[in-house]
């Protein structure tokens, strides 16, 4: 999740391309009929995540009005779900089913990444959140503009951006000591997301292909996809500067 003007950069990949053509036409394609349903179900389950994770969250928030703001995100969190699931559904597909292969490596990432206390929840909503948002608007370029448009909207700020730069530069200018360990969990929540979206990616041969260039409709070759990666680890700089940390 992220400041505006970083929202706004990373958008641009999903602006900048011409139209392909709309989802039933696309979807004449089995192969990328496949990797659209993985993604709307990585998507799917991300965001209940997100919903478990702020509520759980708001246990660690210093003050009735840091709960309530959480609380208020996480139901941001849960209404983009629904669009998902029900998104799901409407082509015909069993959202459950289509979420499954995502919750073990999405489940193990958090568990990896458990926040210790409140600084390192905000630092991990604001980073590793919007590490995942930047991933999926960088995949809308390569996909049809239904399907893009519901990426794009599902990926939009809760207000969990401005809320976290916010608390975190507070936090650190009331203990300025916690700032080299706030630095080094940004790091390592940077290189955790990027290892599971790279093995998610490898797990599933349609998503695989949709991103290097397998598919007809729209594919890009290894060295977009390295291009890709470097401009999701540049916006990943933006953001720690943001909070005040470096990178």
């Amino acid at each position: 999740m992220e400041t505006p003007q970083h929202s706004k950069d990373a958008r641009r990949a999903g602006e900048a391309h011409p139209s392909i053509g709309d989802w039933e036409t696309c979807a004449a394609d089995p192969q990328y009929r496949a990797a659209v349903l993985d993604l709307l179900g990585a998507l799917a389950y991300g965001e209940l995540s997100a919903f478990e994770r702020l509520a759980e969250d708001a246990k660690l928030a210093p003050s009735l009005e840091d709960k309530a703001a959480l609380a208020g995100m996480a139901a941001a969190e849960f209404h983009h779900y629904q669009q998902l699931h029900d998104r799901l559904v409407g082509i015909g597909a069993d959202a459950t089913e289509a979420m499954q292969p995502f919750a073990e490596p999405l489940d193990a990432f958090h568990r990896m990444t458990a926040p210790a206390d409140w600084p390192e929840g905000l630092v991990k909503a604001y980073v590793g959140d919007s590490i995942a948002a930047d991933f999926y608007r960088e995949v809308a370029a390569r996909l049809d503009d239904d399907t893009r448009s519901l990426v794009l909207a599902v990926m939009s700020d809760t207000g969990h951006a401005e809320f976290a730069v916010e608390k975190v530069r507070q936090a650190i200018e009331a203990e300025p000591r916690i700032a080299g360990r706030l630095a080094l969990w940004g790091r390592r929540l940077m290189g955790e997301a990027l290892s599971q979206a790279q093995r998610v990616v490898a797990e599933r041969d349609a998503l695989s292909n949709l991103l290097i260039g397998g598919t007809e409709v729209r594919g890009f070759d290894l060295v977009e996809v390295g291009k890709m990666f470097n401009r999701i680890t540049e916006a990943h700089t933006k953001r720690m500067a943001a909070l005040g940390l470096a990178s």
